[in-house]
């Protein structure tokens, strides 16, 4: 069973230097029927100008994952990192006992394009970790490339959780099931072209939890889709 979030019923604030659309509750925007899903906390898909981006900000005790999908981002944090996301890197930040970042695009021409993805730790007040790869599409077409784990299994990223994200890019046509073992949720974000799964039709932006032991996905034109496995809270 999948029950669907379309695009268009996601929270949605044009600031100007940024567009962002929140698949749960965030920030100045409440859904009461989607304020989390288990450990998944935040799905926020962000647009953000040339030269602008997020101010010296800080978190405690969550697990940050930014996925870029088009353009850079800059990074800079109170643990000394500084780095640059690209299209294809996945960086994970674990905020643990506190940690102060930025966040900007470093382009005087092009917007940047990325998901930011919090998710409850399973530890508390640890300290805070960065983490950042690069994964090519080959690793993930037509077949679910593992970039999140509790355990950093098959090169993927490390997380204080036990759940583990898919990226998977699917040509026109194609075919991918995924099981969830019992104690298992799941939830579907699709971030480019359009796939049909249990009947459905869903397109960039559009999401979904599923709850059944399984899910069927066709791919009804070239299309790219996260797919997280969670544990049952």
């Amino acid at each position: 069973m999948l029950t669907l979030r379309k695009s268009e019923e996601r929270g949605h604030f044009d600031h100007g230097w940024l567009n962002t659309y929140h698949t749960f509750s965030f920030a100045d925007y409440y859904d009461p029927r989607f304020e989390h899903y288990g450990h998944l906390r935040v799905i926020n898909e962000d647009f953000v100008q040339p030269g602008m981006g997020f101010g010296t900000h800080s978190h405690r005790n969550m697990e940050i994952v930014t996925f870029i999908l088009q353009g850079a981002l800059e990074h800079k944090d109170s643990m000394g990192n500084t780095s640059v996301i690209r299209k294809g890197d996945v960086q994970r930040m674990s905020a643990g006992l506190g940690v102060k970042h930025s966040e900007f695009n470093p382009s005087d021409k092009e917007p940047v394009h990325l998901l930011q993805i919090w998710i409850l730790p399973d530890a508390h007040n640890i300290a805070p970790e960065y983490e950042q790869k690069a994964f090519d599409d080959e690793g993930k077409r037509n077949g679910l490339r593992l970039i999140v784990s509790p355990d950093g299994r098959s090169g993927s990223v490390t997380m204080h959780q036990d759940a583990l994200l898919f990226d998977c890019l699917l040509t026109k046509d194609r075919k991918i099931g995924i099981d969830l073992h019992s104690g298992r949720m799941g939830w579907l974000q699709i971030m480019g072209g359009s796939v049909k799964a249990e009947g459905v039709r869903l397109e960039a932006g559009d999401g979904g939890a599923v709850n059944s032991p399984g899910i069927q996905i066709e791919a009804e034109k070239d299309a790219s889709f996260l797919f997280f496995d969670l544990k049952q809270v």
